[in-house]
């Protein structure tokens, strides 16, 4: 294991103490590998929306439908063809007619403990760190290599915290050891924003397009934001602190069942997320815009008694479009019940190198870490998932 973070870690204590992260050596990298660090993230010119769809959505009752799969495990819907070279839900009506623009990953896992905070920090950070040492956000350290100069921040979050109330940095939507400068700039606290999130501009067929809900606003306020030259934006699909409904479907009150996915948060995820990656296309901003779509985990294979699916880490689902993804293909397969990966397994730190090759960071590069011990910005060796470009 790295001495920087538990993403391989095979238990729920996955991550290295705080002492032995401050005693780690290799400061003296640091100053050699910025410099090059900011030209090769800046010379690609791309943004990216990352879509966190907080709860864990199912897999199975999303992009990796099993319809021969055993009643209690099977999903009450059908599965449906679409553009690409795979089946989908057909509770994502809309995703199957542009499926040609985005791609799908099968077989994201980790062996940390299947818990909301661990896997939000895995997924938008690729590190885990249970000694108190927090790893920045992805868009976070996006923010702090092309530090804005013009009139709109770096990084957004959309939607609100995924976490409780000053607990931002346990879900890894915070930016962790670069400090509060660095931390994702939010309409409510940014006055500058209030143009972007002006939608009375957007004519009435844009915004029912996109959904006159939630959802529909969020992703068109994400879409105006990339047009004026914000290079990051977190959005976040459901807050469940907020008793938002959300993804974590368990089936006993508070939680929603699989069935309520077909009325509840399902449907403006469909409407709205399609809308943008449709929208940014028409507007000739999908190749330079990456859009990726994660959870912390998927939902368990079995149905529960409740009508609900619990977490399951060992396998799940994400997608992603535009940014240079070539669209249409599944990577990665699950096993006949979405349990377990049976090919090409991808870890968390494989996705966030993803976004870091589609935006044109160097990932062999470094970060100031706590007392000046330089940070790669993903583990040596991290590949990105090279079958999506």
């Amino acid at each position: 294991m790295s001495d920087y973070t538990g993403a391989n870690a095979h238990s729920k204590d996955a991550g290295i103490p705080r002492r032995e992260f401050l005693q780690a050596g290799a400061s003296g990298v640091v100053g050699l590998a910025m410099p090059n660090l900011m030209s090769a993230t800046r010379s690609s010119g791309r943004s990216c929306v990352l879509v966190f769809n907080g709860g864990g959505l199912s897999h199975l009752d999303s992009w990796d439908p099993k319809p021969d799969a055993p009643r209690e495990i099977r999903s009450p819907f059908d599965a449906i063809p679409t553009r690409g070279d795979f089946q989908v839900s057909n509770l994502f009506p809309r995703h199957a007619a542009i499926a040609d623009r985005f791609s799908i990953v099968r077989s994201v896992f980790h062996r940390a403990a299947a818990l909301h905070d661990v896997g939000s920090q895995l997924m938008q950070t690729g590190r885990i760190t249970p000694g108190g040492v927090r790893f920045p956000h992805v868009g976070c350290v996006i923010d702090f290599l092309t530090r804005s100069s013009g009139e709109l921040p770096a990084h957004v979050l959309l939607g609100g915290s995924i976490a409780a109330p000053g607990d931002a940095d346990s879900y890894g939507q915070n930016a962790g050891f670069l400090g509060p400068r660095f931390a994702p700039s939010t309409p409510m606290r940014e006055g500058r924003l209030r143009d972007a999130i002006e939608l009375g501009k957007e004519s009435m067929r844009t915004r029912e397009r996109y959904g006159m809900h939630r959802l529909g606003q969020r992703f068109l306020v994400a879409r105006r934001l990339i047009e004026r030259g914000v290079r990051f934006v977190t959005l976040n699909t459901a807050s469940f602190f907020s008793g938002e409904a959300a993804w974590d479907i368990h089936g006993a009150r508070p939680y929603g069942t699989v069935e309520e996915m077909r009325s509840g948060l399902a449907p403006m995820y469909d409407q709205a997320c399609s809308a943008m990656i449709e929208d940014l296309a028409q507007r000739g901003l999908l190749d330079s815009t990456l859009v990726a779509a994660l959870s912390e985990f998927g939902r368990s294979p079995v149905i529960n008694a409740d009508g609900g699916r619990d977490h399951w880490s060992e396998c799940w689902s994400v997608c992603f479009a535009g940014g240079g993804v070539k669209g249409g293909r599944a990577v990665g397969r699950s096993d006949e019940i979405g349990a377990a990966p049976v090919d090409r397994p991808v870890e968390p730190r494989n996705i966030i190198a993803t976004i870091y090759k589609a935006l044109g960071v160097d990932r062999g590069a470094v970060l100031p870490g706590p007392n000046g011990i330089a940070v790669p910005v993903v583990d040596p060796g991290t590949q990105a998932i090279e079958e999506l470009f």
